[in-house]
């Protein structure tokens, strides 16, 4: 017998749906497509929810609960000691939780002693090519570029995620390019053939990820064959 890949581990592909919606997780996670969910302040506020942890435990257990690997959420605090203190209260949660830090002077500092004291962390906020070297060299598990928000800035955002690619590629990491800020599923195509295999997107790409007119149209004709027979 043929053992199955668990979910969200095939061909070292990794999906994260980036939201706190909780009718947007009861749909896409029993698909079995998501390593992981990620979130951040901005993505629990427009859920009606706080940065603290009476809010976030209870999402964490119900997102748990789902067949996913990972949770991603970001720890908070202007000092180092604030994002250190709330990242180890959000990794005490469950070890499968990934602690987000913005790629800050303190938070280089933060995920230093978060790594310390074992704790998976993904450095986010990320808009240049010399920020996923800082990543690196960090140890981070993750590095989180904003793919659409490099390009709002008026720069190849292509470009600047291929050389982040190459620098991780080259540098014989196991920190992976976590791709955000996507908003379409052809950016997720173009970067993947560019040797990218690790992103998250909204429900809003997700839906993007199974639109095509042919397909739909495809379907619809096996449909009325099949009630035809």
């Amino acid at each position: 017998m043929v053992q199955k890949a668990a979910p969200g581990t095939l061909s070292g592909v990794r999906l994260f749906l980036d939201t706190a919606d909780r009718e947007a997780l009861a749909r896409w996670l029993p698909t079995g497509l998501f390593h992981g969910v990620t979130t951040n302040p901005t993505i629990l506020d427009r859920a009606g929810l706080r940065s603290m942890l009476d809010d976030i435990a209870p999402l964490m257990r119900e997102i748990l609960a789902y067949p996913v690997q990972e949770v991603q959420a970001q720890c908070w605090g202007t000092e180092t000691e604030a994002l250190v203190e709330t990242g180890l209260a959000l990794a005490a949660l469950d070890p499968r939780l990934v602690v987000k830090v913005p790629i800050t002077e303190n938070g280089i500092r933060a995920v230093a002693a978060l790594h310390e004291r074992g704790v998976r962390t993904t450095l986010t906020a990320v808009y240049a090519a010399h920020q996923a070297l800082t990543a690196v060299a960090a140890g981070a598990d993750y590095v989180a570029p904003y793919f659409g928000r490099i390009g709002d800035s008026g720069r190849d955002a292509l470009a600047v995620i291929s050389e982040m690619q190459a620098i991780l590629a080259t540098s014989g990491t196991a920190t992976r390019l976590l791709v955000a800020s996507l908003r379409h599923a052809e950016d997720m195509a173009r970067l993947a053939s560019l040797g990218c295999d690790t992103f998250t997107f909204s429900p809003v790409v997700a839906e993007q990820l199974f639109s095509d007119p042919q397909t739909t149209e495809a379907a619809a004709v096996f449909e009325a064959t099949a009630a035809g027979a």
